[in-house]
């Protein structure tokens, strides 16, 4: 009995090192995902699975990489894995419901959410990837802080749930908050890397970028293989570049070298260059970016379609508009219209109308906008094509649209809307169609109002709006018999602004010619004061000596008379 204690006894530190290994294996893993070494954390979890098959736990990390892979097929089936092994596990219903959330599902999303947490008892892991799972869509960042706030109540010291609820704060804009989320993160963990990195991403937002640079560095300090430092130094890079001229050329540069850093500390797997990819896209380097996804598309095509879109998105911008609609049909066709975001039909509306099928590509565009509103941009590239192809009526609503939800519209915006409605007037008034259309005057009238609105918040008259005006308010004379010189006061203007600047130049010339000739006609046939008719008709002759009005009425005088 001694001799068999004695083996019992020599066995259990033994049993219990075995123990601690595939505890830390796992911890290694989630260091690893926290790292975005997501090759590494495969490789561990599915040994995991293997070794240690009935722990639920191992199944819903190994699923969770292939979330964060953009891989929610593979998810699915390791998530209902950890289920079967466990019919209570909290945290592989929680990965269900993200999975239904990339498959915009939003009742399954609930469903399994509800149950992911009432099954987490006092843990507040499920709290934290039910939030993540929300924070997959940064719109969602009002459900992700409810229940990460949740999770929180359950056990205040989470680290890691902190940070993310601080993540969710800054999405909402609550910057105080999202800093005392980090604050608390590190008084609960004071190594936490990932904690010390968000505040530097919060310092971006705020345009602090020193700050958000000394964020990096103690991150690095504490642990200098940690990536996600350097992505986010290299995307902080990125922004100071857009934010001040003057260091743009060193920052461009300097975010490059800190993403290579970042790959060569990601095990370069397919999923982090992708997220350099995702760093060039935004840097707007479409060359390297093409470049890139050729590289991604000979080890990685046949598994990770995103790189087709990419490959759209890149060849587009780089003009090669075959290679572009290629990318994109296949992604589309393969990806399923779950996985298709707005940007895509946003690129393949470009590409389309690119390639001379304008009104395939026009609805391509006002499908992006129908799936995400915010999206107004849009508008104004819906406008612009409709107005290269002249159909004017629907460039000035789309103007219009844009104009009304857009922020940033310019003047240059309304002078297009008032072109397009007086183009889309003239259009209907010189018709040849049978029947004719009748014009309508509506169109003018929209037309006046864009022009009357540059005018006014113009800081000097532009003289191709005063001249605009004129022709508008020419077309609402609606008895040509009886012109009444409604007209008059803005081509009166217009000559002013003209010639205040002393001679003018060559492309007011014609301008000039047809609001003198204007003023002609009227001394002409309104007011019966040939004189005056016969002075504006000569300048208008010397400005334009092609001008139609002039020359019948020089030719009516005489023609010698007039020289």
């Amino acid at each position: 009995m001694k001799e068999i204690s004695k083996i019992a006894t020599a066995a259990l530190p033994l049993m219990l090192m075995g123990s601690s290994v595939f505890s830390q294996s796992l911890d290694d893993a989630k260091k690893a995902i926290d790292a975005e070494q997501y090759q590494k954390a495969k490789s561990m979890l599915k040994n995991l699975t293997q070794t240690q098959a009935d722990k639920d736990e191992n199944y819903f990390y190994l699923g969770w990489v292939y979330i964060l892979q953009d891989y929610p097929d593979s998810a699915k089936a390791v998530f209902t894995q950890g289920i079967a092994k466990n019919a209570k596990s909290a945290l592989n219903y929680a990965g269900l419901g993200a999975v239904a959330r990339l498959e915009k599902n939003a009742a399954g999303a609930t469903t399994n959410f509800n149950q992911a947490v009432s099954l987490a008892g006092k843990s507040s892991t499920p709290y934290l990837y039910v939030g993540e799972a929300y924070l997959l869509d940064p719109a969602d960042a009002k459900a992700a802080a409810d229940v990460l706030a949740k999770g929180k109540a359950v056990n205040p010291k989470d680290a890691a749930l902190l940070v993310e609820l601080g993540n969710a704060n800054r999405l909402l804009v609550k910057s105080s908050e999202a800093l005392t989320n980090y604050q608390e993160a590190l008084t609960a963990d004071p190594k936490a890397a990932s904690a010390i990195v968000a505040k530097g991403v919060l310092w971006r937002y705020a345009n602090n970028f020193e700050q958000s640079e000394t964020e990096y560095k103690a991150a690095l300090a504490i642990n200098p293989n940690y990536g996600p430092a350097y992505r986010e130094w290299a995307e902080t890079d990125l922004r100071w570049a857009f934010n001040d001229p003057k260091m743009a050329s060193a920052k461009v540069k300097e975010g490059v070298e800190n993403y290579k850093k970042y790959l060569s500390l990601t095990d370069r797997s397919v999923e982090s260059r992708m997220r350099y990819a995702d760093f060039l896209l935004a840097a707007g380097d479409y060359p390297t970016l093409q470049a890139e996804v050729a590289e991604l598309e000979k080890v990685a095509g046949a598994n990770n379609l995103k790189i087709y879109r990419y490959k759209a998105y890149a060849a587009y911008e780089n003009k090669d508009y075959t290679a572009a609609l290629a990318g994109m049909k296949k992604f589309m066709a393969e990806a399923g219209e779950k996985r298709i975001i707005p940007r895509d039909y946003l690129y393949l509306g470009r590409i389309q109308v690119a390639m001379g099928d304008d009104s395939t590509g026009i609805n391509s565009l006002r499908k992006a906008v129908e799936l995400d509103t915010t999206q107004v941009d849009l508008y104004a590239d819906i406008a612009k094509t409709l107005y290269q192809k002249k159909k004017y009526a629907e460039a000035g609503e789309a103007y219009s649209k844009y104009i009304e939800k857009s922020r940033g519209a310019k003047l240059n915006d309304y002078l297009s809307m008032g072109l397009s409605y007086y183009f889309a007037f003239q259009d209907q008034y010189f018709s040849t169609a049978k029947p004719k259309p009748t014009a309508d005057p509506a169109l003018l009238t929209k037309a006046d109002s864009a022009f009357s609105y540059i005018q006014a918040k113009s800081t000097t008259p532009i003289p191709i709006v005063a001249l605009y005006r004129a022709r508008v308010n020419d077309y609402k004379e609606t008895n040509r018999d009886n012109i009444t010189g409604i007209a008059k006061p803005y081509y009166e203007q217009y000559i002013q602004i003209v010639t205040a600047k002393g001679a003018p130049a060559e492309a007011d010339k014609k301008g000039l010619a047809e609001a003198y000739s204007y003023l002609g006609s009227l001394y002409e046939f309104k007011d019966k004061d040939e004189v005056k008719a016969a002075e504006n008709y000569t300048k208008a002759r010397e400005l334009d000596p092609a001008n139609k009005q002039a020359q019948r009425f020089f030719a009516k005088k005489g023609g010698a008379k007039g020289k």
